[in-house]
């Protein structure tokens, strides 16, 4: 039987794999897929620039044949001097279980660092090292394609390999639980039940996403510090008193809320107290966090972008941890989190304090990422990184008031790296907290289930 009638047989399992992947990968990206048989997957992903490789010169026809404006390669993946020759970088480099017949797959994940850029994410799929006694058994029974003999790797080993061919793991996940229609029960156990924890560790498949370490950092020059205030008076001074001048260029943007208090008012006469500051005033020109965040983003002008809360509950001392992070390429979604070292009286009422903890493991399995503290409002990101995130946004829809999740989910849909840093959560001294517990808490539950339904269940 034909390499192409193997895959029509198994056809609801290779749709079951393409939803993830393309998940992952949207469409338009550059990408490459090493191993790319007849290019199915590759044409599948809707690359704007997509190139195969595979060592297999009757694959290749059949898929130039099939995919005429695609680019395919007959070559070793393994051959050094033929990596060289390909023209990166690549948004996505793919490897759809490759890996399994690779000879070295250290030194193949290690080639790859020319073809990649700060934001190129290398993605691996493999079969789960706990069905392969079945997969054998499939063969014998006539019930799957011949294969030579595999490299088993668990997911532990994809990220090891992955470590030591100097790429950073992101992100892995397990998913598809039956590989069979059965009318449409596969369809649904694999939607919603093969992510759930524990039994994800019986799927089918393994994903891991990772970045190159060699691109990670960057030249960064300049940062912008977005501040919204609404009702914080009193607190506007001491943001920019407080604020060390932690990158070459530093700039301020204050977010009026349409304050009852003067906060307005004050943020001017600050304005003209502190000349030596580059510190701008704009009124949010709508309603909540969320809008007043993205109106200051989007006026921002620096490389890198980040929120400080105007009740000064994170002190505005701590943000030279954020920037020294981000400019370093430790993390390229970094975030505050108030929950690793104790709290000073009053800083967080208990209520508020369990809710947190529990949403923290809930969104930490949502997007495969730890995030122990979704509502810490000090969040830093790169601003080429927030136009990316801000482009796709209509994958989640308009649905938060708040601008965290926005942000959370968004970079979690562009494969960012996560990276919290723990921070001290003092009491406000002036005004008072503007989060309802149990308005905000069902608001909580509402982003669970957005993001179970656009992350998870797909």
């Amino acid at each position: 039987m034909a390499r192409q009638d193997w895959r029509a047989r198994a056809a609801f399992y290779h749709s079951e794999d393409m939803a993830y992947l393309r998940f992952l990968i949207p469409p338009g990206s550059s990408v490459l897929e090493l191993g790319c048989g007849a290019g199915d997957t590759l044409a599948a992903l809707q690359p704007s620039l997509g190139v195969g490789v595979d060592f297999s010169a009757a694959m290749i026809e059949q898929a130039r044949r099939a995919h005429p404006r695609l680019q395919f390669h007959v070559a070793d993946t393994e051959d050094q001097s033929f990596i060289e020759t390909l023209q990166g970088p690549f948004d996505f480099i793919l490897i759809v279980d490759t890996l399994g017949s690779v000879d070295d797959c250290q030194a193949l994940l290690q080639s790859l660092h020319p073809l990649c850029a700060r934001d190129t994410r290398l993605v691996i799929a493999h079969f789960s090292h706990l069905w392969h006694p079945v997969l054998k058994l499939a063969e014998v029974l006539g019930l799957r394609m011949p294969q030579p003999p595999q490299n088993v790797l668990s997911p532990a080993d994809l990220r090891a390999l992955a470590e030591l061919g100097g790429f950073d793991p992101i992100k892995s996940e397990r998913r598809l639980l039956v590989p069979f229609r059965l009318l449409g029960i596969g369809r649904l156990v694999n939607r919603f039940l093969s992510p759930l924890p524990l039994v994800r560790q019986f799927a089918f498949r393994h994903y891991l996403v990772a970045r190159s370490l060699t691109h990670a950092k960057e030249d960064l020059k300049s940062a912008t510090v977005v501040i919204p205030a609404r009702n914080e008076r009193g607190n506007i001074e001491g943001a920019i008193r407080r604020l060390p001048r932690f990158s070459p260029s530093l700039e301020i943007i204050f977010v009026e809320g349409h304050s009852s208090d003067g906060t307005l008012e004050e943020m001017q006469r600050v304005v003209s107290a502190y000349p030596d500051h580059d510190i701008k005033v704009m009124v949010q020109p709508g309603t909540g966090k969320a809008d007043a965040v993205f109106a200051g983003f989007d006026a921002a002008r620096s490389d890198v972008l980040m929120i400080l809360d105007a009740d000064l509950t994170v002190p505005p001392e701590l943000l030279p941890k954020f920037w020294a992070a981000i400019n370093a390429g430790k993390g390229e979604f970094i975030y505050g989190s108030r929950l690793v070292y104790p709290l000073e009286n009053e800083a967080m009422r208990f209520l508020n304090l369990i809710a947190n903890k529990a949403f923290s493991y809930l969104f930490s399995w949502l997007l495969n990422q730890r995030c122990t503290d979704t509502l810490c409002g000090t969040k830093v990101l790169k601003r080429a990184d927030y136009l990316r995130l801000k482009a796709g946004r209509g994958y989640f829809g308009d649905f938060d008031p708040f601008g965290d999740f926005d942000l959370i989910f968004g970079a979690a849909k562009l494969n960012l790296k996560f990276l919290e840093i723990p921070v001290r959560y003092v009491p406000r001294t002036y005004g008072k907290s503007q989060i309802s517990r149990f308005h905000h808490g069902f608001e909580l539950l509402k982003m669970v289930f957005v993001a179970f339904f656009r992350i998870k269940a797909l």
